[in-house]
């Protein structure tokens, strides 16, 4: 029997009580106007409090605080980037590639002080990622990625291949090639921590206004509705929803991620399966799965692959999508067959923010007073944090080395116009689908398809 809801799972195990937030009901003036109460606005007003506690600072959200991609992403707080530390070095060069890895699993360390001092609850836990191969090809990519990170100077102790004895003590996955680990990722739930950091930084003295739409802002004014707040900076960290403003319909792409979650495993499944250090696992396949097992003992299995909607629509009703979330439980009973035996409890999804060159940026014109952040291609949980810290010194000018990264000031260009846009991403998608089924058929690489989706990504 299936039984499903679109509220996820991370809603419906909040226990935070219910903070009601006045929406932005008269005009009013600032020094820093954050729009977006995702992770992204969130890190921004923290860091911004630390180095300016004077600075008036306001975040105004659509929704509520969490609504995004930072309250139902799959509870990833991953150290690792959406491009490789040898797409790094091709761009930027060997040195910014290192020091971007190097602050990008620091954060995690950062991150976990700011959880005990702020004493924020998001069930946060430590144990590492795992990287499987259920084929040759994908053999072949984990031994690379070990390799490549391996080539810059990065040991055994931030990645390494490990034996089949050790992946099968930490999740009983039967039949994969090979699998890596890395300990540089830990598990959340993500709207504990997208709630927490709310109150956190609003004992700052920072002013959060919801259900608050900005459609429009220009330097020095946001317009939200009838009202306009007046700021001398102004941060957009709207991600998935930053096709929505006034001028930036072809900024980042809003791509969707779905979910799905189970009932909690019994004593039985739980020894059979291991899984004790609550370790994330994916594989290399080139449509993302996610999995992790929450604090209650659920799997909570997540993929992408979900059509992009034309002209960048945004709507509620694509939260929810009976195929993919059909074809990401087929590939959850695949890697953990225990589910087949599982209820399907919750299913959910949303949009995340993806630019035309796929990778994020931390922007800001001191001239203007205009700043952004984001761009994350679904890989932001930590990855927020140190782009907020980094605009936070930018926003400071403070030259610290944070600002100095290699995502600091590099915009990506705009997607393409409509109707390229449409074919051209769903195109993508769908190559990169081919490509899974036949490495999966045929056990080996598909050269041709693999240039094509690389000349365009």
């Amino acid at each position: 029997m299936v039984a499903s809801t679109v509220n996820s799972l991370w809603r419906e195990s909040t226990q935070h009580p219910a903070i009601v937030r006045q929406p932005l009901l008269q005009d009013l003036s600032c020094d820093i106007a954050i729009i977006g109460g995702g992770y992204s606005g969130l890190w921004s007003a923290y860091y911004l409090k630390k180095l300016l506690p004077d600075a008036r600072i306001v975040i105004i959200e659509a929704k509520q605080v969490g609504f995004g991609a930072s309250g139902r992403n799959g509870g990833w707080c991953s150290g690792f980037l959406p491009n490789s530390i040898g797409e790094l070095d091709k761009l930027h060069g060997r040195d910014a590639a290192l020091e971007m890895y190097r602050q990008s699993f620091a954060t995690l360390d950062e991150i976990e002080n700011v959880l005990q001092s702020s004493q924020i609850d998001c069930d946060y836990v430590r144990g590492g990622t795992l990287n499987g191969a259920t084929n040759d090809v994908q053999r072949s990519r984990v031994l690379h990625e070990v390799e490549e990170i391996h080539r810059y100077g990065f040991g055994d102790e931030d990645f390494r291949l490990i034996s089949t004895a050790e992946q099968l003590s930490r999740i009983n996955i039967t039949g994969l090639k090979t699998a890596s680990f890395t300990p540089h990722c830990a598990v959340i739930h993500p709207l504990k921590l997208a709630l927490g950091l709310a109150q956190c930084v609003e004992k700052l003295g920072v002013k959060i206004y919801e259900n608050t739409p900005v459609r429009e802002y220009t330097s020095g004014a946001v317009k939200a509705g009838e009202f306009t707040c007046r700021a001398e900076m102004i941060v957009r960290a709207t991600e998935g929803f930053t096709s929505q403003i006034k001028r930036h319909r072809r900024t980042l792409a809003p791509l969707y991620s779905y979910m799905v979650a189970t009932s909690p495993l019994n004593a039985n499944q739980l020894a059979n399966l291991g899984w004790s250090n609550r370790e994330t696992y994916h594989d290399t396949r080139y449509l993302i799965i996610y999995a992790q097992i929450t604090k209650d003992k659920r799997i909570a299995f997540g993929g992408r692959g979900a059509p992009y909607h034309y002209a960048s629509r945004v709507k509620d009703e694509y939260d929810t999508h009976p195929l993919i979330h059909e074809r990401i439980i087929q590939s959850m009973n695949e890697v953990f067959p225990v589910t087949k035996e599982l209820e399907i409890t919750h299913r959910w999804g949303g949009p995340l923010g993806v630019p035309r060159n796929w990778q994020p940026s931390v922007n800001f014109e001191r001239q203007t007073g205009l700043a952004s952040l984001g761009g994350y291609v679904g890989d932001g949980v930590a990855a927020t944090n140190l782009a907020g810290r980094t605009l936070a010194h930018l926003i400071a000018g403070d030259n610290h080395p944070l600002t100095r990264l290699a995502w600091v000031n590099q915009p990506s260009r705009k997607w393409e116009v409509e109707p390229l846009r449409y074919f051209g991403i769903n195109y993508l998608l769908k190559l990169s689908d081919s490509i899974d089924h036949h490495e999966a058929k045929t056990n080996q690489p598909d050269r041709i398809r693999e240039r094509v989706l690389d000349l365009f990504i």
